[in-house]
């Protein structure tokens, strides 16, 4: 009889009920993605002037432009509110010209600036219908009200080029997951856990987890679940080759981990099983090779979330993986159960067919969004059919059978973070969950403590095209500053003289002529008066180029209301800088201006 010595994770899954007879065609999925939905970017600039700047003052900043950003570009035409359009040479992206419109605000002479974007009709991608012939039994990926609306999603991508990694009880090679699947790895240490014979290996293939009577508690004989092969199933089934089922993200690699096994697993196998489906380092194990950017986890365990787990998930979310969670089958709080209540994942509740929470599915508030898990209390069809194999304890012949459980709704998730990715591969795990919540739609029938909504396929891979990161206005003055500074020092100048000008707040403006060596200020002269200054005000009130810089980076760092440098194009120093740290006091703000810069 097999006991547990730690805490052990079980597939959240329940009843297995009827099955359907597999066909034998298969085919490899399509690797088209559908330009429906592009980034929207253009080659022309708006630029407004206030209405108290010249001619010769908005030359000089559109002089700046082309000398220090490198930019062509010329005159078009006037707005109707006397703004100047400018085509450049090349067109940019709504990043690059969200970058270069941070850097145009900070000059005193202008007024707004924007993109003058190019819009078209706003189209739909047309529905896509595979021909797998089970499809019609996929109430959960098609069905209007209670479905996750997938076949719209599909008209934009069906996951091409995205990896999902099933950490689970491993994969079997069915023959409608063949196609996408990739070689993983056995996480399990304990040989009498994972059932064939050895502990940790390259081999993924599920053993099987069938128990007999006294063994793990049990006091009758329980089946294998084949329940990795199940989830794979439902991420990655191949589309469109007239075999059985369609996954959700039909297109997609699985990626399989072998974590569960007889009895269960444990917590520290699976939290080793999630760092290297990441492509973390994992000791005594090889690289993996097919770093997943999603992790399915259907399983859970009555406990809070321990260190092992979190710092796992902690490194997952390091290398850019979205971590997706069972919320559990007890028909409680989801706060109860490991991984579901731990930080950083994304956490999913079951509906049953007709779109309201599932008799048996958790919920609570570490519940993200809920998805289709089945309710085979109305009918095996309402279940969530997927792959599965006729073995009752070793593997035998493919099949189908509908399962239901936050184990089945999981993958649901999953797959749609597939294609969001495949739509955008830049989205952060953060991103991809914000964009998950936003785009769920409402339920069609009560799911209370559900999270936002029920998965949204169609929606959520919309706000994934149509996404754009927020430009970090601080970020591109770090950029920019770093860049000039870089270009200061390779004149390896260490010897000059300069004259800084500097002025706080309302106080008379300070000149200064200062005189470097070796890097570090030397003399110094109060133009104003012609004397020389103390060691001690040379101290307090001079600066070399490099300390302007460090006091430039400060007020950057230190998110000051405004930061107004322009750097000289040569040499790459600070030629005129005003750092505000609160517009609201009058006596904070610093002018810094260097001018008359002559080598020793």
């Amino acid at each position: 009889m097999l006991t547990p010595k730690h805490l052990r994770v079980c597939a959240l899954v329940l009843a297995v009920s009827a099955s359907v007879s597999s066909p034998t065609v298969f085919a490899n999925a399509p690797d088209k993605i559908s330009n429906a939905a592009s980034a929207p970017d253009t080659d022309q600039l708006i630029i407004r002037f206030r209405d108290n700047v010249g001619t010769t003052a908005a030359d000089k900043v559109l002089s700046r432009l082309r000398t220090e950003k490198g930019e062509k570009f010329a005159y078009t035409k006037t707005t109707h509110d006397n703004a100047a359009v400018f085509r450049f040479e090349k067109r940019k992206k709504k990043a690059d010209w969200g970058k270069l419109s941070v850097w145009l605000k900070q000059l005193p002479e202008v007024e707004y600036v924007e993109p003058d974007f190019i819009m078209n009709r706003m189209e739909v991608s047309a529905p896509v219908t595979p021909n797998d012939s089970y499809l019609s039994y996929q109430w959960s990926l098609l069905d209007a009200i209670s479905g996750i609306r997938a076949d719209q999603a599909w008209g934009y991508t069906a996951g091409q080029r995205s990896v999902v990694a099933v950490v689970d009880t491993g994969v079997l090679p069915h023959v409608d997951l063949l196609p996408n699947l990739l070689a993983g790895y056995d996480m399990i240490a304990d040989a009498a856990v994972a059932n064939d014979g050895n502990g940790r290996d390259s081999d993924a293939t599920d053993a099987g987890d069938y128990v007999l009577a006294g063994e793990c508690g049990s006091t009758t004989n329980i089946n294998s679940s084949w329940h990795g092969t199940h989830v794979a199933g439902t991420i990655a089934a191949a589309g469109n080759n007239a075999e059985g089922i369609a996954g959700v993200a039909y297109a997609a690699k699985a990626l399989p981990v072998r974590v569960l096994g007889k009895c269960g697993g444990y917590t520290s196998d699976i939290a080793a099983g999630v760092i290297w489906a990441a492509g973390g380092t994992v000791s005594g194990t090889p690289a993996n090779p097919n770093p997943a950017r999603v992790i399915n986890l259907s399983l859970g365990g009555a406990s809070a979330c321990g260190s092992t787990m979190q710092n796992a998930i902690n490194t997952a979310r390091g290398k850019n993986a979205v971590v997706v969670v069972a919320a559990g089958n007890s028909n409680t709080d989801a706060s109860q159960f490991s991984p579901a209540n731990c930080a950083g994942v994304v956490t999913v509740a079951a509906t049953g067919r007709n779109g309201g929470r599932a008799y048996y599915s958790n919920y609570g508030n570490v519940v993200d969004l809920a998805a289709p898990g089945g309710s085979m209390n109305t009918g095996a069809a309402d279940g969530i059919v997927s792959t599965l194999n006729t073995g009752t304890q070793t593997a035998l012949a493919d099949t189908y059978k509908y399962y239901q459980g936050t184990s089945m709704a999981t993958p649901h998730v999953s797959g749609v973070v597939a294609l969001m990715l495949a739509a955008k591969p830049t989205l952060t795990p953060d991103q991809v969950e914000s964009l998950l919540k936003s785009s769920a739609r409402a339920f069609p029938q009560p799911c209370a403590s559900c999270g936002t909504g029920l998965l949204d396929a169609t929606a959520a891979v919309q706000a994934a095209t149509n996404f754009t990161a927020p430009v970090d206005p601080y970020a591109v003055l770090l950029s920019d500053l770093k860049k000039n500074r870089d270009l200061w020092r390779t004149q390896n100048l260490l010897n000059y003289t300069y004259v800084l000008e500097q002025k706080t707040g309302t106080s008379s403006a300070l000149r200064l002529k200062l005189t470097v060596k070796a890097g570090v200020l030397t003399e110094g002269v109060n133009l104003a008066t012609n004397k020389k200054l103390s060691a001690r005000d040379l101290k307090a009130k001079g600066k070399t180029i490099e300390q302007l810089f460090t006091q430039i980076e400060t007020a950057i760092n230190s998110k000051y209301a405004i930061v107004k440098t322009a750097y000289d194009t040569t040499l790459g120093y600070p030629l005129d800088s005003f750092l505000d740290k609160s517009t609201s006091i009058t006596s904070d703000n610093v002018s810094l201006k260097a001018s008359s810069l002559t080598k020793l």
